[in-house]
């Protein structure tokens, strides 16, 4: 699949354009939490760690929308799915955990911005609007309808990754006023995001005709692809192309279910790895607060 994925060129592979704005990002960063953070007064570096997770967030950024697994979204709804899991599930994570708290903190203190964040991260709206609009997402007509356009496809990407955020921010936050969940209110918040989004995979998992056009229709699927392909060069290929299953070792059917699966498995695991951290850090914090046995115990005859 490789070698036949190469004729769309160097730009539709890696996405030079989006691997620069990724730089771009982690030179901000490392000015403003470093060299000149003393313009935004007396503020600490972050600390390896959240540097680790910042830089590591805009990584996996680049892979999954720069790097060819975002050409290859287009031509299999597994691969899309593997996009999708780790751009909504993994990176707003390192995001939120990677900005120092000053920064975060400036931010959503902004006259315009605080009442918008605190009613949009409130959990149940968060974990309502961010896993219900995914599901939607997934319906074919609104799913062929983003990949229509440009505008379309990278307006609706934003927004769910703005939600993905905000979804996030009750179970991860590192702001002590904004981390007001006990941990098994946080479990079961996570385990009913997997539900929600279970219910989409379903959809997908047990379909036995193709549900998206822009991986089984011709026309549809081309259009699609000149959202990562520049038009100069799907130009001089539509006569050689005959649609996804060229590129694609399965069938509509097998691909579509195979990216149902593949979700609802990337979900459970990355969920699970974020209710263990909840767990045992829950665990600890218990433990701390048992009393320790005595130095000496009194002496009876």
């Amino acid at each position: 699949m490789w070698l036949e994925i190469q004729i769309f060129g160097f730009r539709a592979l890696w996405s030079p354009y989006f691997l620069m704005f990724t730089v771009l990002l982690a030179l901000l960063y490392f000015l403003s939490t470093g060299p000149y953070r003393h313009k935004f007064g007396d503020v600490s570096r972050p600390t390896a760690l959240q540097q680790l997770m910042f830089y590591s967030a805009l990584v996996l950024l680049y892979l999954v929308k720069g790097a060819p697994i975002d050409l290859l979204s287009h031509i299999m709804m597994s691969a899309h799915m593997i996009q999708m899991a780790i751009l909504y599930f993994v990176v707003p994570i390192f995001i939120i955990r990677g900005l120092p708290t000053w920064m975060i903190e400036r931010f959503i203190h902004l006259p315009v911005v605080n009442p918008l964040f605190k009613l949009f991260t409130h959990p149940l709206i968060a974990l309502a609007l961010f896993n219900s609009l995914f599901a939607i997402y997934h319906l074919p007509v609104i799913f062929d309808f983003s990949k229509s356009s440009q505008i379309a496809h990278t307006g609706i990407t934003i927004f769910l990754f703005i939600l993905a955020i905000f979804m996030w921010w009750p179970i991860v936050t590192p702001l002590k006023a904004y981390d007001k969940l006990n941990p098994l209110i946080k479990m079961g918040y996570l385990l009913g995001s997997i539900l929600i989004v279970s219910i989409a995979c379903a959809l997908m998992i047990f379909a036995t005709k193709p549900l998206y056009s822009a991986y089984s229709s011709d026309g549809v699927w081309i259009q699609a692809m000149s959202l990562c392909v520049p038009s100069d060069v799907l130009t001089g290929l539509t006569d050689t192309l005959s649609g996804a299953e060229m590129f694609s070792p399965l069938s509509a059917v097998d691909d579509q279910q195979l990216g149902g699966i593949i979700m609802m498995f990337m979900q459970q695991i990355f969920y699970g790895f974020v209710i263990a951290w909840i767990f045992f850090g829950w665990f600890s914090k218990k433990n701390m607060g048992v009393d320790p046995m005595p130095d000496s115990l009194p002496y009876s005859k």
